[in-house]
């Protein structure tokens, strides 16, 4: 007999359910209310976490111009492509195309990309033409996505590279006014708050946290007229000399500006790939020398300050040579009697050690500290070397010899030409400055009627008699003065030289004041006036008409005849008596 069978109770299961039911229904609604009231500001916080992103708004580094408004230094819109390395990952086949499409070797790129596979960014390639960025992004590798950037660009390229230096890749200054400007230059970066997806695309703009800033522009004392034009004539100049390098160096002699500084050999600034890292140096501010005869009219002006001396002083200098101290101090020939303003024309060595040995050690030092020798010149460019200007109470009787005629101390070319520009302004000296608009006052450092007997006397310089026929504008009147000196080695002086001239123009009214400094040029004619003062003379020629500086000798026009430059020149020997007059092994200094 079979068990009876018990019919099942559905009401009771239906019972059960639905309690089942509204009880896991309970427990998502507690949830929901948990997360929707209690805690919604932690989970919010995850999933913006996740999906919202604060990014950078890349803004432009401010430009630099020159005087007149011409650029010199502008930042480009660029497309920088990164990638999300995991995600990438997750198609690794399609990384060769990605590097075709890139210009990168497929195996380079795939060990980068493997090297930081725990990351979430790694930049591929940095500041690409956004039109070759474009077809990039086109391919829709997933992980891949372009970033907006700034590239610096100099529209000048090389000629007034050492000046302007450069910005590295992130746009930061590295060296010249990039570098001493840079916070004035920099802008600041603003933020945007986007959701992106999983795979980093950005899907909306949410909201503007900071805006972008740009950087401030920068305009400089630099006249790109001035510039282009000395950076032809240095050029030319050392080709002529076969010369190993060179700088030059135009000042405003009233405000102190910087108007064109220049030197070779050089770089491109747009494109540093290969280039020789000594050639990115500033010559006219890093590099010291021992400055030779351009020093000479110092001498002079602290002679004429003692109040003993006069411009028509006579000093006798025969028989051309001077013992002094086992040593012996020498002219190029033997000039017999001169008198202050000859000693210039003629650059006669003998004469200026006689003044600096009738004049306390003090007092010589004075004069030439404070036409800014042995300091720093106030433009605050970097790496800037204030020189050497040892203390008077470390001269001897030779040294401070050899300092009355440009040996024994060393400046570099931006402080020559200041201090000739002090000349100029009536002997008040402007600090230097590369910002248009001048660095505010200057500092009276010698009599004003003092400065202008000065000045007449350099001007002789450049006349028939004088070391710089060459330096001679058509047009104008030139003063200046000369120098040839030897490098330095340990223990002596070799024979290489170091060719100068610093001058002033137009006379009457002084309104540029330029130095040209040639290293190592030709052996064979290697004097001041012959290497230099060319420079001098063509540059400004034009500098005066760009300027548009009114004549202020038109006769000259009329009566001009050739020039014949003058043999012997700068106190130096010419060629054919150098052997007479070699150093002695012991001097230190070339005779």
């Amino acid at each position: 007999m079979k068990p009876r069978r018990q019919n099942p109770n559905l009401r009771l299961r239906l019972y059960v359910l639905a309690a089942v039911l509204l009880g896991g229904s309970a427990l998502l609604v507690a949830r929901a209310a948990e997360m929707q009231l209690l805690r919604s500001e932690f989970y919010q916080q995850k999933g913006e976490n996740r999906f919202l992103r604060d990014i950078p708004i890349p803004t432009s580094r401010g430009m630099i111009t020159d005087r007149n408004g011409e650029p010199l230094a502008v930042s480009t819109p660029v497309a920088s492509i990164w990638a999300n390395p995991p995600e990438l990952l997750k198609t690794p086949e399609r990384i060769p195309e990605l590097a075709a499409a890139l210009g990168l070797d497929p195996g380079v790129l795939r060990q980068r990309i493997d090297e930081r596979a725990e990351r979430e960014f790694l930049f591929l390639r940095r500041h690409m033409n956004p039109d070759d960025a474009e077809v990039v992004m086109a391919l829709g590798i997933p992980g891949v996505n372009s970033q907006r950037e700034f590239r610096r660009f100099y529209p000048t390229g090389d000629i007034a590279a050492h000046v302007l230096g450069f910005t590295n890749i992130d746009d930061v200054g590295q060296e010249g006014l990039e570098l001493a400007f840079n916070d004035w230059l920099t802008g600041a970066p603003g933020t945007k708050r986007v959701i992106r997806d999983r795979k980093g695309r950005t899907v909306e703009n949410v909201d503007l946290v900071r805006p972008a800033k740009p950087g401030r522009d920068l305009a400089l004392s630099i006249d790109r007229r001035l510039q282009h034009l000395l950076y032809r004539e240095l050029k030319r100049a050392l080709e002529e000399n076969q010369a190993a390098s060179g700088t030059a160096v135009i000042t405003d002699v009233a405000t102190g500006e910087v108007l064109a500084m220049v030197n070779l050999p050089t770089y491109n600034p747009n494109t540093r790939e290969g280039a020789d890292p000594s050639n990115r140096r500033n010559r006219a501010v890093t590099d010291v020398f021992e400055p030779g005869s351009v020093i000479k009219v110092f001498t002079v002006a602290a002679a004429l300050e003692t109040g003993r001396y006069q411009p028509e002083t006579l000093i006798e200098t025969s028989p051309g040579y001077m013992p002094l101290a086992r040593h012996t101090i020498r002219d190029i020939r033997n000039f017999g009697t001169v008198d202050l303003t000859r000693l210039l024309t003629k650059s006669s060595n003998i004469a200026a050690v006689k003044l600096a040995l009738d004049m306390p050690n003090e007092h010589l030092h004075d004069v030439l500290r404070r036409f800014g020798f042995g300091e720093l010149s106030g433009a605050g460019f970097p790496g800037e070397s204030p020189g050497v200007l040892t203390s008077p109470r470390r001269w001897g009787v030779l040294e401070k010899a050899t300092i009355s005629y440009g040996y024994g101390l060393s400046t570099n070319a931006l402080q020559i030409a200041l201090a000739y520009a002090a000349l100029g302004n009536g002997g008040v000296m402007m600090p230097a400055t590369f910002v248009r608009g001048g660095a505010g006052q200057g500092r009276s450092v010698i009599d004003p009627d003092l400065a202008r007997t000065l000045v007449g006397m350099l001007e002789t310089v450049t006349g028939p008699e004088g070391s710089a026929t060459r330096a001679r504008v058509s047009g104008y009147r030139v003063a200046g003065k000369t120098g040839t000196s030897r490098r330095s080695i340990a223990g002596g002086y070799e024979k290489r030289y170091v060719s100068l001239f610093a001058g002033l123009v137009p006379v009457s009214n002084p309104r540029l004041s330029m130095v040209v400094v040639i290293n190592d040029p030709d052996p064979a004619q290697h004097f001041g006036g012959l290497v230099a003062a060319p420079v001098f003379g063509r540059a400004m020629a034009d500098a005066l008409r760009i300027l548009d500086v009114p004549p202020d000798d038109v006769q000259q026009w009329y009566v001009a005849a050739p020039l014949t430059p003058m043999p012997g020149i700068d106190g130096e020997l010419p060629p054919e008596a150098e052997a007479a007059a070699a150093p002695l092994p012991d001097s230190g200094v070339p005779e």
